[in-house]
């Protein structure tokens, strides 16, 4: 089974972070940016939450809400779930699907090591199946 840590060992651990009192409108720009969908949300080095496509969409967009003058802090997830390193993939997709979301922050030893969302669970499912019916297909066909 792939843990979270091969994930992060392939992709890196780079974490793309806002502050609470930025403004929606910079955090949606950051993330346009760096063409990511989530940014986890750092007071004093700190993670005090997550703020994500779906929460601009849900809580600002829907709501008619000023993204130039909503802070983050106001739309943001707080009390996020988080996993560490050691955690399965299988394990990390049942959370998602219990809890909803898509995003999840890695943590280790209380220091937030890397973010992982459900399109890297699936690739590394995907890659994980490919590499079985690889496996499958060689003895089958008597090569190795």
């Amino acid at each position: 089974m792939t843990i979270v840590r091969h994930i992060l060992d392939e992709k890196g651990q780079l974490v793309w972070t806002i502050r609470p009192d930025d403004t929606v409108f910079a955090a949606i720009e950051e993330m346009a940016r760096k063409d990511v969908g989530a940014l986890v949300v750092v007071d004093n080095g700190d993670p005090v939450g997550i703020f994500t496509e779906r929460q601009y969409a849900r809580d600002v967009f829907l709501k008619g809400r000023s993204s130039p003058t909503t802070a983050v802090k106001d739309v943001m997830r707080t009390g996020f779930l988080s996993v560490t390193p050691e955690r399965t993939v299988e394990e990390c997709m049942a959370i998602m699907t219990a809890e909803r979301v898509r995003h999840l922050p890695i943590m280790d030893d209380g220091s937030l090591v890397g973010l992982i969302s459900i399109g890297d669970l699936v690739k590394s499912i995907i890659e994980d199946r490919e590499f079985v019916i690889d496996q499958l297909t060689n003895y089958i066909s008597g090569t190795r």
